[in-house]
């Protein structure tokens, strides 16, 4: 059997306006709400499940592997949203992109701190 991740929950304080972020981004679909869940699914379907929580939540990290044409057009959404962007996961590079694994990566955060990555070319997959 293969084993594959099917959902995460992702919680929000807005959870309808996490998901939007999200899927304006990536120019994925927010799909119709399914119980307390707003889900993002993304092409491998993986879906985010957004969940309202008005309590101390902390923040994660989510990647996404993107192709190159998808990467572009992320990076040009989040540039005319005025979305901060780094290099490193830890913020201080700010404005610039890596060339890990000889592709491109960026990191910046959703609505609600939640460090977000978009990579093109898998870690691990050359020799760095």
């Amino acid at each position: 059997m293969t084993i594959e991740l099917n959902h995460t929950i992702v919680h929000a304080r807005d959870k309808q306006a996490s998901a939007e972020f999200l899927a304006g981004i990536l120019d994925l679909t927010v799909e119709p709400q399914w119980g307390p869940f707003v889900p993002v699914v993304t092409g491998n379907g993986v879906a985010l499940d957004y969940i309202d929580d008005s309590g101390e939540f902390t923040a994660q990290h989510y990647a996404f592997l993107v192709s190159d044409a998808e990467f572009d057009a992320a990076f040009a959404r989040l540039g005319a949203a005025g979305v901060q962007i780094w290099a490193d996961p830890h913020r201080t590079q700010a404005g610039e992109i890596n060339h890990h694994y000889g592709g491109r990566g960026v990191y910046f955060e959703d609505p609600d701190g939640h460090l977000l990555e978009l990579i093109t070319t898998p870690y691990g997959s050359d020799s760095e």
